[in-house]
């Protein structure tokens, strides 16, 4: 693990942690209403002490800044923070793990690890391994109140298997033998 860097009182980098859930190429609606956002969502082992240490400083940060900037001087009762326990999701890749989900209405800047761009969408996705940039903020939209947390950049890992059941096509047809264009003659 890279030891956290926590760059102002709010943003960290991070990582490798797994992401899952993650539309970072194109904007993502998950109720396909309004114009979406790009979104991934962070897996960070329960193990990894100074990562979560790091991000619930920054998390504090961003509430003491939200009290002042949005919440009137005081802090809400009921408030939405952004680190969430994974055991409490229904999804066994979850477990041990919290998570965070982090958007931005920009697209995130995406390397790999010689932080050369990544431009083929499925060089990054859910399963993948990361270090990531976010930064934490807090927010008043329609009487909710919270810390959010936005995603800056990612710097690819390394490559693990696909989350949610989806396998290679290598994977998948690694078993056919025989195959060859002679057989093409048939169709």
């Amino acid at each position: 693990m890279v030891d956290p860097k926590v760059v102002n009182d709010t943003k960290v980098i991070f990582g490798p942690c797994r992401l899952s859930y993650t539309h970072v190429f194109a904007k993502y609606s998950p109720d396909g209403d309004g114009e979406g956002k790009f979104m991934t969502n962070v897996l960070i082992p329960k193990s990894e002490k100074k990562t979560i240490e790091a991000i619930k400083k920054a998390i504090e940060a961003a509430k003491k800044a939200a009290i002042i900037a949005k919440w009137g001087g005081k802090e809400p009762k009921k408030l939405d923070l952004a680190l969430r326990d994974g055991d409490e999701k229904d999804d066994e890749v979850y477990e041990d793990h919290y998570y965070l989900n982090a958007k931005s209405n920009t697209r995130p800047g995406i390397v790999d690890r010689k932080k050369v761009p990544i431009v083929d969408e499925e060089e990054v996705y859910s399963g993948v391994w990361a270090i990531v940039s976010v930064t934490f903020y807090g927010y008043d939209v329609s009487g909710n109140k919270g810390v959010a947390c936005g995603l800056n950049n990612i710097m690819k890992f390394k490559d693990d298997d696909h989350l949610g059941g989806r396998v290679s096509a290598e994977s998948d047809f690694a078993d056919l033998d025989g195959i060859d264009d002679e057989d093409d003659d048939d169709l």
